[in-house]
């Protein structure tokens, strides 16, 4: 089994339909294929071996495309950098799992460390110079144990540190199918993505799935509303991709948009706000259909709803994977009771790179932990209630407040630092930090932005600064962000 595979099969059924559209370049699935195995190639005469990792740190466009396919064929383990990531943060990905060789793009490129910061690379590749690369081209992908891992997306820890999530080829491949199966998609089906392909929604929900299909990818580098609802008429989109926050700017857009070509929209990433659920179905007169997972679970785990949608709900577990509502204890909790939402099946992954201790305490008896809070109804339609206690979501991204403090605490006038997620009207949260200072200390709120925007993807940088005197604690000195919230 290989991931690759997916793209082989569909260049031999669907040679001639259109496969990628990017800016004014396009490709046919024959010539998607042809151009992946001429890279793949190109990969291997590198002397890299399958099982190495391959670092894309590429903005959205058909490099990554490209790269994550021929990566795939050969046997290499795609390894997703975030583009918004600074030198620093990518400094520790890279090395945490010691990646062999980095593609990396012009526009990126200044936030890479320098090479003696990454010792594992070898070699460190230019999206340029990939069709430069020389080797005999790849026509079949290497043929691997379903349970090799394909794919690796750092996610973060409550703790901080980001974690490398393991995916396997049969964690993809099946996640693949059941979005194929329960989105009813086909070779007709036109999907537009501007969410960043080195995430787990981007490159499995909506590249692996399309190519699955046989259908079109059209890819934008970012969201832009005014050119993505462009895209959405000219292309005739069918599969409306996009977040919560999306959702709002579009319903924001007062008569812009044609939607007439779309027959399913889907939303994922953070909790869709029941408001505008409603508002869209009555505005264009379709269901905003919920996927719900992690990048754990490859990511799909749970569809609202293929058969019968539920308005609320994160719908019921796809094909082949099992959700269970459990206690601290993993003991399953009956119909109405709010606990752990818990996911078993094929989705899982394969654990955390490196990271044994952080894999057992994820995944018991096969039941990965999600950390979210829900229930179910008597009919088994399950609801998400609150997600990980002290994790922000800013437009669908994940921000954990210690990796924002650690960075506060650097400043010489810095005593202590809390940071907690507030309500923002179009990004669902915004990060916001209260600042005590050493006694004598003085420093001005945009200088301690200033200094987490050198250190830190931009979403992650506090909007708002608040000093305070003395930090809320209990008796033996755990800060109380419920009563920051409170006041935040």
């Amino acid at each position: 089994m290989n991931v690759a595979q997916l793209l082989e099969r569909s260049a031999l059924y669907h040679r001639d339909r259109a496969a990628l559209h990017a800016g004014d370049r396009r490709w046919t699935y024959g010539e998607l294929h042809d151009a992946v195995s001429t890279l793949a190639g190109g990969l291997a005469s590198l002397g890299l071996e399958p099982g190495e990792r391959i670092g894309l740190h590429l903005p959205n466009g058909p490099e990554f495309v490209l790269a994550y396919y021929a990566a795939q064929k050969v046997g290499l383990v795609p390894l997703s950098l975030n583009v918004a990531y600074k030198a620093e943060e990518i400094r520790y990905i890279i090395g945490d799992a010691a990646a062999s060789a980095l593609v990396t793009a012009g526009p990126v490129v200044a936030n890479l460390p320098s090479r003696d910061a990454m010792p594992s690379v070898r070699h460190v590749l230019d999206a340029r110079d990939l069709a430069a690369l020389s080797g005999k081209p790849v026509a079949r992908a290497l043929d691997l144990n379903r349970d090799e891992t394909a794919a690796i997306l750092y996610t973060s820890a409550t703790t901080g540190r980001p974690k490398g999530v393991m995916l396997t080829h049969g964690n993809i491949v099946s996640n693949a199918y059941a979005t194929a199966h329960h989105l009813r998609m086909t070779a007709e089906d036109r999907g537009l993505c501007a969410l960043p392909m080195f995430h787990c929604f981007g490159q499995n929900f909506i590249l692996n799935a399309l190519v699955t299909a046989g259908g079109l990818l059209v890819l934008q580098e970012r969201f832009v509303p005014d050119q993505f609802l462009d895209a959405v008429a000219r292309h005739r989109i069918t599969l409306l991709y996009a977040v919560p926050t999306m959702y709002i700017l579009f319903l924001s857009m007062e008569g812009r948009g044609d939607f007439s070509s779309i027959r399913l929209c889907f939303s994922a990433a953070a909790t869709l706000p029941a408001d505008v659920e409603r508002r869209w179905h009555e505005r264009h007169g379709h269901w905003i259909h919920q996927g719900y997972g992690l990048t754990e679970c490859a990511p799909f785990a749970s569809y609202n709803h293929d058969v019968r949608f539920r308005s609320g709900s994160i719908g019921t577990p796809i094909e082949n994977v099992e959700m269970k509502i459990a206690d601290e204890g993993g003991r399953e909790l009956p119909d109405g009771e709010l606990g752990e939402i818990r996911i078993k099946g094929p989705n899982v992954m394969k654990g955390y790179f490196g990271n044994p201790q952080a894999t057992a305490e994820a995944i018991g008896d096969g039941w990965l932990r999600s950390g979210d809070i829900g229930y179910r109804d008597p009919d088994g339609y399950y609801y998400l209630v609150d997600r990980v206690k002290d994790m922000i979501n800013v437009s669908g991204f994940k921000v954990f407040p210690r990796e924002v403090e650690e960075v506060l605490f650097r400043h010489e006038a810095v005593r202590e630092a809390a940071v907690i997620g507030v309500p923002d009207p179009i990004r669902g949260e915004a990060v916001k930090a209260f600042v005590v200072l050493k006694q004598g200390g003085r420093v001005a709120a945009d200088a301690l932005q200033c200094l987490c925007r050198a250190a830190l993807a931009s979403y992650k940088v506090p909007e708002t600064i608040e000093f305070i005197d003395a930090l809320p604690k209990n008796p033996t000195g755990k800060i109380l962000k419920k009563e920051l919230r409170a006041r935040g």
